[in-house]
C-alpha cells in the first residue's frame, strides 16, 4: 500500500480525522481525472480555510515539479468531487499559479495554516501553485 493509499484509508476509517502529523488540520480528498488516462485519481491534501472555501497547494512536499493533480484540476471541465470530513461535495476549483492575481494571498493562507510549508520551500526553487475550492450547496 502506498503512502497516499494509507492516508486515504485512515481518512475513510476515521471520518476525515486522520490525526497523527495532520492532527488539528483539515484534510480533503480531491478527486480528479487524468488528462491522458481519464482515470480517477484521489489525492489527500491539507486544506486551509478561506472563508467558505478551502485552499490546497501543489507543494508535493517540496519536489522540483508540480504534482499531476494540479494540471488535471486545471484541465477539469466543470466541478470536481471533494471529500471533507464525512461529506462528499462538488466544488468549483480555480488553479492559481505564482505571479497570477491572488496567488500571494492564497499561498500565504495555506503557508500559515500548514507548518511544513516552510520546510518544503527549502527543498526547491519552485513556487507552489495553489487551488481554491468553492463548495457548491
Amino acid at each position: 500500500m502506498g503512502f497516499n493509499d494509507a492516508i486515504i484509508e485512515k481518512f475513510h476509517e476515521r471520518g476525515g480525522d486522520v490525526g497523527e502529523h495532520w492532527a488539528g488540520k483539515t484534510l480533503v480528498l480531491l478527486h480528479t481525472h487524468g488528462r491522458k488516462s481519464g482515470k480517477e485519481v484521489v489525492n489527500p491534501l491539507v486544506a486551509a480555510p478561506d472563508g467558505d472555501a478551502r485552499v490546497v497547494c501543489g507543494s508535493l512536499g517540496g519536489a522540483p515539479q508540480d504534482p499531476q493533480w494540479v494540471a488535471n484540476l486545471a484541465a477539469a471541465d466543470g466541478p470536481v468531487t471533494v471529500e471533507i470530513g464525512t461529506e462528499t461535495k462538488l466544488a468549483d476549483a480555480t488553479v492559481v499559479r505564482p505571479g497570477e492575481p491572488d496567488w500571494e494571498r492564497l499561498y500565504g493562507i495555506w503557508r500559515e495554516y500548514w507548518p511544513d510549508a516552510a520546510d518544503y520551500e527549502t527543498k526547491t526553487d519552485r513556487k507552489f501553485p495553489v487551488a481554491r475550492l468553492v463548495f457548491r450547496d
